[in-house]
């Protein structure tokens, strides 16, 4: 068994393998944003058949009441949240537009994960994280994502397209974050990117402490 973890930038990578230990595990920076990401994911799936998971990983921003700065979310799904179109009537997802194609990736082992990770002793929940190419910098955009997704936790850049990547090579997907900010009016001064990183150190070293289902 092989688990790749693929973040979007080097202290990401550097977060996930402080604690970690073991040959089986390859972490690997795609790039910033779904399209780098799926890109590294499918040339490092074609490289190696012993893969059996992959995992994007990083740093998130949490929508308002539903996780906290300093916790780790776990994916139940990774949604491409903004694959549609906008129009004066709201948003269009692909099948709103006839388009058949799946803009949703479902996770069944996040519950475990999850538990697993609280098992641990690390502050962690379970729903979407929505993978967008522009971040969400308004309180009015943070509030039509809040409410077009009831179901969201998190946002981030990349999860989607590892995603569609792994489940392109039918293998095992899934998308672990550590939550830096609240979603809403950028304001760096706010956020706490040293502790995230230090919670998804500890929360890989928590998930990869025994084998993944």
């Amino acid at each position: 068994m092989t688990v790749v973890i693929v973040t979007a930038v080097p202290p990401e990578a550097d977060a996930v393998t402080r604690d970690v230990r073991g040959s089986d595990v390859v972490v690997i920076c795609g790039g910033v944003g779904p399209v780098a990401a799926a890109t590294t994911t499918c040339r490092a799936l074609a490289d190696d058949a012993s893969i059996t998971h992959v995992i994007s990983a990083g740093i998130c921003g949490a929508f308002e009441g539903r996780a906290e700065v300093g916790d780790v979310v776990v994916a139940t799904a990774s949604v491409a949240a903004d694959l549609g179109c906008r129009t004066d009537a709201g948003f269009l997802t692909l099948a709103d537009m006839g388009l058949d194609q799946e803009s949703r990736a479902d996770f069944r082992d996040a519950d475990a994960w999850c538990q697993r990770l609280k098992s641990a002793g690390v502050s962690a929940c379970a729903g979407d994280v929505l993978t967008l190419s522009c971040m969400t910098g308004t309180d009015d955009e943070a509030r039509r994502l809040s409410d077009r997704h009831p179901h969201a936790v998190a946002e981030a850049m990349e999860g989607w397209g590892v995603a569609w990547a792994g489940r392109s090579f039918g293998v095992k997907t899934a998308e672990v974050r550590a939550v830096s900010n609240i979603i809403g009016k950028r304001d760096p001064s706010q956020w706490d990117i040293v502790g995230a990183f230090d919670a998804l150190s500890r929360a890989f070293a928590a998930l990869l402490a025994e084998p993944l289902p």
